[in-house]
């Protein structure tokens, strides 16, 4: 049975050669490796093979996670799951990236929740498809949507973040991070602080980058399975 050590090291090398494909640079793109439902012994092991990012779906095992290992500071903890708004000031607290922002009252609590002297950086989650089984903000809401939070003093915009509609063809998908990469571009040009592109899992992460990703969210492929009982944000 292959360790999480060579799990990672895996995607990872998948990641570098895709990027090398695709003729980018080759730190262009992160990994977020998604802990969820796994023991802070599995996240230490992938520490202390150099991971640094980490993403969580649940606000309560994330934060029991970052209490644990809070002197691995330079952990950089990813809230990658639907919010609620009386969870939203855990949230503002604890972690140091939002990638799943698809509501302004959730934006304008963490915003407002936000300890004194702390950015939170934010990504807005995007509806590509137009999928009703997928969360995020639709296409035509988008500008309105970023407008509004750009002036919130507490957060800080990085980027977009999506997950397609399953089971689609590489055409499909193709079509859909080509929608995203064109997004992604037009607002980079508009807002100086957008760098990060989340999109691709272990399934399709060739096609994302291909596309411009530069966060690639992958959990089972390097921690191994685990319990589904909500949507997932990473596969």
């Amino acid at each position: 049975m292959e360790t999480i050590a060579e799990r990672l090291k895996s995607v990872q090398t998948t990641i570098k050669q895709s990027t090398l494909k695709a003729h980018r640079p080759s730190n262009s793109v992160k990994l977020l490796a998604v802990s969820k439902t796994k023991p802070v012994s599995d996240i230490v092991q992938a520490y202390e093979v150099g991971q640094r990012l980490f993403g969580e779906n649940y606000v309560q095992e994330g934060i029991e996670k970052i209490q644990a290992l809070q002197d691995l500071d330079d952990i950089e903890w990813h809230f990658i799951g639907p919010l609620q708004s009386n969870k939203s000031r855990l949230v503002a607290t604890h972690f140091d990236w939002v990638e799943t922002i698809d509501r302004l009252k959730i934006a304008q609590r963490l915003n407002d929740q936000c300890p004194e002297n702390k950015k939170l950086n934010i990504c807005v989650q995007v509806n590509i498809d137009s999928d009703p089984n997928k969360a995020g903000i639709k296409v035509e809401e988008l500008n309105e949507f970023i407008e509004a939070i750009v002036i919130m003093p507490n957060l800080c915009l990085r980027g977009l973040m999506t997950i397609p509609k399953g089971q689609q063809s590489p055409e499909q998908q193709q079509h859909s991070f080509g929608k995203m990469a064109d997004l992604f571009n037009a607002l980079k040009l508009k807002y100086p602080n957008i760098d990060t592109l989340s999109m691709g899992m272990s399934g399709d992460m060739v096609h994302a980058i291909n596309n411009g990703s530069t966060m690639i969210r992958v959990g089972t492929a390097i921690f191994g399975t685990r319990n589904q009982t909500k949507e997932s944000n990473a596969t």
